[in-house]
This record gives structure tokens, C-alpha cells and sequence, in this order.
């Protein structure tokens, strides 16, 4: 499928791509590390520009966006996002990150609230702490020659402006995943568009932290005796951290229900 419109956007220091699909309410998509946009979103950009204007960024170093020096911090991937929203004169949006684009997403709704419509989360979380321990310890452990003969690194190939930089590009996140990072409770209490978490229930993630983001954004109480919160948490059974956005029936059904 083909973008009705693609580009580069002039960000704070470095030029992002973006791609455009259909035509509706805005909804941004954010892929997860070391992925691009077909990589991450290729199955379900074809049904959701069914009924939405799907704009899909390729975040600093990844696919299309060229390497930079420029130091990677969430606050500076989510200022990145909204530079895309002013170059295309999109004043609000619904968003969607999943994994690392979960993360800026979610920094996202802290630093551009007025921006952000509704917000969704896929295997992802605000803190280094919301991943079991295994996780964080494979962070550590990352090396660029581990994703030799990879997919990521197939779709990289494939369309990177200049492929010699892997290497560097890989360095840059690999460092950037071993620094423990925490967006902060409080500000997670304060989003007040609408979230819904997506997880699997195996995909990493620390399902008691978990539950407990559930519940600074309203979630986790007795809905029989007040009303339902505005946000949402959906555990799909049997799903990895891969294999939960390979379930692409799910998650489309999920995104509509929540996006509508």
C-alpha cells in the first residue's frame, strides 16, 4: 500500500520522515525500536486509513530518518512528534506507540497535552522498572551483532538513507535502552485523554506495575459500584512482546472499539 503523501519534516536539528494514509480523524502511529514503519504497521495501516488519517513517523536514526549525533531522549523524540503535527497543520491527534514508540508516546501526552486526543499503549511502559528484571538485563547485554541477519535489520537496508550508519544507529539505541529512564508517576496521574493499554500477557512487561499505571490513569476499580473509567487495559492471553503486534485482527478490533 502505497502513502498518499510522505515527507520529511524540519525538526529541532534533524529531518523526520513521515508517511500518510486515508482520510478521517488523525491518528499517529510510533514503532517500536530498531523497526520501521512498514515493519511495525504494515498490517494493520490498510485497515485503519480505512476510516482515519494514519500518519506513520519513523523516529531519529530509524528507516527513512537519517542518523544524528543529536542525543536521544524521550522528551526529544516526543518534540519530534509534534514538529510532524505542525509541518502537516494537524492540531490534535490520536496516538499510538507500541514498545519504545509506546514510551514517547507516553511522554508525549506529558509535554503535549492539548495535542493529544486519546492515546493508545502497546507492550510498553513510562519506566524502566515497569519490565521485569530478565528484560532490563537483556538491555544491558544488547550488541549490534546480535541483529545481523534480523528482519530490523533487512528493513533498514532497505530503505535507510545511508546504511553505513547501523552500526552507530545501533550503538546510539542500544545505550539509550541500558539508561533507566522514569517519566514520573505523577505526570502519568495527570493525562487526562483517554488510555488504553494493550499488553500480552507475557510480553515482559512487570504486570504489577502494570496494574498500578492502570490505576493512576483511573483504571483497576469496582465499575459496578462507580462509573466505568474513561481509560481502558486489555491483556490478550498467550502474546509475547513479537508476537502480541502479529495478532492483528485483535488489535484492529481493540483500536476501533476505543478510537471510535
Amino acid at each position: 500500500m502505497k502513502p498518499s503523501d510522505s515527507g520529511y519534516a524540519p525538526v529541532n536539528g534533524i529531518k523526520v520522515y513521515y508517511e500518510v494514509y486515508g482520510e478521517g480523524k488523525p491518528l499517529v502511529l510510533l514503532h517500536g525500536a530498531f523497526m520501521t514503519i512498514g515493519l511495525n504497521w504494515g498490517q494493520l495501516i490498510p485497515e485503519l486509513s480505512k476510516t482515519r488519517k494514519v500518519i506513520a513517523i519513523e523516529l531519529q536514526g530509524h528507516g527513512h530518518t537519517q542518523y544524528s549525533d543529536r542525543k536521544l531522549s524521550h522528551a526529544a523524540l516526543a518534540s519530534d512528534v509534534e514538529g510532524v503535527l505542525d509541518h502537516l497543520k494537524i492540531d490534535s491527534a490520536d496516538v499510538a506507540g507500541y514498545s519504545y514508540g509506546g514510551a514517547i508516546a507516553y511522554q508525549f501526552a506529558i509535554q503535549s497535552p492539548k495535542r493529544l486526543r486519546k492515546l493508545v499503549i502497546i507492550s510498553a511502559t513510562y519506566k524502566s522498572s515497569g519490565w521485569l528484571a530478565e528484560v532490563n538485563n537483556g538491555f544491558k547485554m544488547m550488541k549490534p551483532e546480535f541483529f545481523t541477519n534480523t528482519p530490523m535489520k533487512a528493513a533498514y537496508d532497505a530503505v535507510a538513507p545511508d546504511k553505513t550508519k547501523w552500526t552507530k544507529f545501533m550503538e546510539q539505541m542500544i545505550a539509550s535502552a541500558g539508561t533507566p529512564f522514569d517519566l514520573g508517576d505523577s505526570n502519568i496521574s495527570k493525562i487526562t485523554a483517554p488510555v488504553l493499554i494493550i499488553s500480552g500477557d507475557n510480553d515482559g512487561l512487570d504486570k504489577i506495575e502494570l496494574i498500578k499505571t492502570y490505576q493512576l490513569l483511573g483504571g483497576a476499580i469496582c465499575a459496578d459500584f462507580r462509573p466505568m473509567p474513561k481509560s481502558q487495559l486489555a491483556i490478550v492471553p498467550s502474546q509475547g512482546h513479537v508476537s502480541l503486534m502479529m495478532q492483528t485482527t485483535t488489535i484492529l478490533n481493540y483500536l476501533n472499539s476505543f478510537l471510535k
